[in-house]
């Protein structure tokens, strides 16, 4: 009989808060079979952003939505009309549904649109970028990224956004992804699997943003800028995590050869972690941040007053 560790071995609750023990045998094991993610990176930035589509229908599948409570820390109050901004297969627009009158999701690729609307009844699907959002004028009362922002050019985007924002409308980015903190999925280097994927894994190395961060290259557009964070589980199979791992970009980039032995060494290291477990108890976090669009008329209003201070100032002696 297959066992699931959440529901029948007393271990459960260290899978949560990752303190699960090993017998130092299987702990050594275990070590030896860690992830190195020694994958080349030869593809570009552009490519492995619209690299998704060629798993489009695995993505919405093994992908991990937004948890509720962090879509609601996220939303305005009294949000009418909500855009999801690179919203790949639509698992952040399908949570907004119900929660807002109108869905707005915004998809460069057609591939994901395809799977968006196929399985996101009730939104409204169109093709755009954050760069170029195929919305009118202060048309949207709140604007979310999820897990995209990072694929997106803030000098442009941010701007764009802005544009598109009634005065006072939320300006919301998530992340979704596994709890990196947890210390058994830094031990089997699954942390580092999604290392392997992310293309801002080694940017604090060279002096990039980090995946995690909302750079703002204009000053006073937004304000009342907090972030939150919401953890919460995800019960899976050993098969459906190595799907999750193979709709990241570098793992879909890689040569046939790479990405199989990528996934295989996850498998491994899974099975020898939890040998007899049909299900897993899989500690994610959702990572938001959020911001409101500044009053148009008081921007305008203080651009004013510093551009009349500076006139003043370079008229003294």
């Amino acid at each position: 009989m297959s066992k699931s560790i959440s529901a029948e071995r007393p271990v459960a609750r260290h899978v949560l808060t990752g303190m699960l023990d090993l017998p130092p045998s299987r702990a050594t094991q275990a070590r030896s079979l860690r992830i190195q993610a020694n994958l080349p990176s030869m593809v570009s930035q552009a490519e492995r952003a619209m690299s998704f589509g060629a798993v489009a229908g695995d993505y919405d599948r093994a992908r991990p939505g937004p948890p509720d409570d962090a879509v609601d820390w996220l939303l305005p109050a009294d949000c009418q009309t909500a855009v999801d901004l690179g919203a790949g297969t639509g698992l952040l627009s399908r949570a907004l549904v119900g929660k807002v009158a109108q869905v707005v999701a915004v998809e460069p690729d057609a591939r994901m649109r395809a799977v968006l609307a196929a399985r996101s009844p009730g939104v409204r699907v169109v093709d755009g970028t954050g760069e170029a959002i195929p919305l009118p004028d202060a048309s949207a009362d709140g604007v979310f990224v999820s897990s995209a922002w990072h694929w997106m050019d803030p000098d442009r985007a941010v701007p764009e956004i802005g544009r598109v924002l009634r005065d006072g409308g939320r300006f919301g980015v998530l992340w979704t992804s596994r709890a990196r903190e947890s210390s058994w999925l830094r031990e089997l280097g699954l942390a580092r699997a999604a290392a392997i994927a992310d293309p801002d894994a080694d940017a604090a190395t060279q002096g990039r943003p980090r995946h995690h961060d909302v750079w703002l290259p204009e000053a006073g557009l937004f304000d009342n800028i907090e972030t939150e964070s919401f953890g919460f589980t995800r019960v899976m199979t050993i098969d459906s995590i190595v799907e999750m791992l193979a709709t990241y970009s570098r793992i879909i980039t890689a040569s046939p050869q790479d990405r199989s032995a990528e996934l295989a060494r996850a498998r491994t290291a899974l099975l020898e972690r939890f040998p007899d477990a049909a299900e897993i108890d899989v500690p994610m976090r959702a990572r938001c941040w959020r911001a409101n669009r500044a009053d148009r008329a008081d921007r305008a209003d203080r651009a004013d007053r510093a551009d009349r201070a500076d006139g003043a100032t370079s008229v003294l002696p």
